[in-house]
């Protein structure tokens, strides 16, 4: 009989399973459930992505492509990149298509840090940064945000946490869980510091295209930054093509070498099927990019308002798809409170300390959802905070 705890790693062992998948698995075998716990867009992939992809599936187009990726899709993105986001890259060496933007997360920690490099990562995050940097053999340090500061990281709490170890940062804007955004001033704030040293940047922006009252901005756009980040995006949250398991990775060609000699020998290329359509993607549908974000930009007005009139404070989040209010009032544990909401009114979200120690105290709530959930979902909540006096 084989003792599998002592021959597995010991590494993998210590990472606790995610925190999101565990109320999402739940729901999943009850009825009548309204899950506003994944953060997956309602939308079906536009019909002139799908028709693209079928298109060339009849073709019998399904070789694999160069390991970076189709040439036609980075010369895509290079042109996505610089119309919507003033970011130039050069195709042939600045960019790598990657199996979603979690493998170009990956990759990127991998080839950035060494054992012993500590890394810092503004919480409340998603929760795969922490668990990539561990297993690669590094620190990862946790930058606590605040609420009053809307959630954003501040120029002096990244400086206080910088030592002579820090190589790599972390910057998850428009942010999961909470719905932050940094806007132009607090990304030149943070620029003040990060020049004065060697620490490296990796700009996870797969919500970028979720930014309201104002347009998102890139810390690589910003001077003496580009050769210090690589900026992470991907098609999931915009096209609504999560299952297509595509994403991208641009920025210095040294570091992007490194990073596609990984990913050559991890995954060889991103499914040929999904580039093709990728490139009708970035191509031809800004319209229906701009009228799912009018549709979640509805859903956000509508859901912050009506948490704030129950009592649950929520700061009007500035992007993606999340909204993170404090369940503090009800005097509930942050996982007390999702698994009674979830046992009693059948609503599925997530406890707020999922996406880090500093996220308990609050709940994140998606909006990925049809008005139709979020409005029932919103009186079962109500009824349920009632149920608490």
């Amino acid at each position: 009989m084989i003792d599998y705890s002592s021959v597995l790693s010991k590494t993998v062992q210590a990472i606790k399973p995610s925190g999101i998948r565990k109320f999402f698995d739940i729901a999943n075998e009850m009825e009548d459930v309204i899950s506003l716990s994944i953060g997956e867009p309602d939308f079906k992939t536009p019909w002139e992505i799908r028709k693209k992809a079928i298109q060339t599936l009849e073709k019998g187009r399904t070789w694999y492509s160069a390991n970076s990726g189709m040439m036609d899709l980075r010369v895509a993105i290079c042109n996505y990149l610089s119309r919507r986001f003033r970011l130039e890259y050069h195709p042939e060496t600045e960019v790598l298509v990657t199996v979603g933007g979690s493998e170009a997360i990956d990759m990127g920690i991998r080839v950035l840090i060494s054992a012993g490099d500590e890394v810092l990562i503004p919480e409340p995050c998603f929760v795969c940064y922490a668990p990539i940097v561990t297993v690669s053999g590094g620190i990862p340090v946790s930058i606590p945000t605040k609420a009053k500061n809307g959630f954003r990281l501040t120029a002096a709490e990244l400086k206080e946490k910088i030592t002579n170890k820090t190589k790599l940062l972390i910057l998850p804007f428009p942010n999961n869980p909470t719905g932050a955004v940094m806007r132009r001033s607090h990304l030149e704030a943070l620029t003040g510091v990060l020049r004065e040293t060697n620490i490296m940047v990796l700009s996870d922006e797969i919500y970028a295209e979720l930014t309201y009252n104002g347009s998102h901005v890139s810390i690589a756009e910003l001077p003496g930054m580009r050769e210090r980040t690589v900026v992470v995006n991907g098609f999931s949250k915009t096209y609504a093509m999560t299952g297509w398991r595509l994403g991208y990775a641009a920025g210095p060609a040294p570091v992007i070498k490194q990073m596609t000699k990984l990913h050559q020998f991890a995954i060889m290329c991103a499914p040929t099927t999904s580039q093709y359509a990728a490139i009708e993607a970035m191509e031809n549908c800004d319209d229906d990019v701009r009228k799912m974000a009018e549709q979640y930009d509805e859903r956000r007005r509508l859901i912050v308002d009506s948490l704030n009139k129950m009592g649950l404070t929520c700061f009007e989040p500035e992007g993606a798809f999340y909204v993170f209010p404090s369940i503090q009032k009800t005097g509930l544990s942050s996982e007390q409170f999702c698994t009674r909401l979830l046992q009693e009114q059948h609503v599925a979200v997530v406890p707020g300390n999922a996406f880090g120690e500093s996220g308990e105290g609050f709940v994140r709530i998606s909006y990925a959802a049809s008005l139709e959930n979020i409005m029932t979902a919103l009186k079962r909540i109500q009824v349920f905070l009632d149920s608490l006096q």
